[in-house]
């Protein structure tokens, strides 16, 4: 009996976390989107990164074709390069293709979501509110939770940082 309770106990604990390492994760149509996360702004700052995974589970490939958030005047995906030493960032024409099949990461140093004008700096431990909407799948509703303004992702790749609250509207 002793047994039985120890077992039942571990399945209860098990399916619990796994519910919170889900919880973050939403789908819509034959897209999976993954751990919607953004950082704290400083005071002030006009612009804040947006990062998730993007999982086309169709057999056709589908496209990120808007964003809106009623936190940011302005919400786009852009696309971060270094070339040569010189970092660029331009937003993605046409929207961004999620191909069937395949994963779509946006992360500092490469694919990101930009909320450009932001009124209010967001702060860590709230959520930020943004509608995709895809060109097959839909609309959905997502909330990025916002981590610390150094957090896991404060380096990209290439070992530049991504924006940080940089404000990107005024000439560097």
């Amino acid at each position: 009996m002793k047994k039985l309770i120890i077992l039942i106990t571990g399945l209860i604990f098990a399916g619990l976390f796994a519910a919170i390492a889900t919880a973050n994760d939403i789908k819509v149509g034959a897209i999976d989107i993954g751990h919607p996360r953004t950082r704290a702004m400083v005071p002030g700052a006009k612009v804040g990164g947006g990062y998730l995974n993007l999982t086309n589970t169709g057999s056709a490939d589908d496209r990120l074709v808007s964003i809106t958030s009623d936190r940011a005047a302005k919400t786009e995906v852009h696309q971060m390069s270094v070339n040569n030493g010189v970092m660029t960032m331009r937003p993605v024409a046409g929207g961004l293709v999620i191909p069937a099949g395949q994963t779509v990461e946006l992360q500092p140093g490469g694919f990101h979501i930009m909320f450009m004008d932001v009124a209010q700096p967001f702060k860590q431990g709230e959520t930020i509110k943004a509608t995709l909407t895809f060109e097959k799948a839909g609309s959905v509703d997502v909330e990025f939770t916002v981590g610390s303004a150094g957090g896991a992702n404060a380096s990209a790749k290439d070992g530049h940082s991504d924006m940080g609250g940089m404000d990107m509207s005024k000439p560097q």
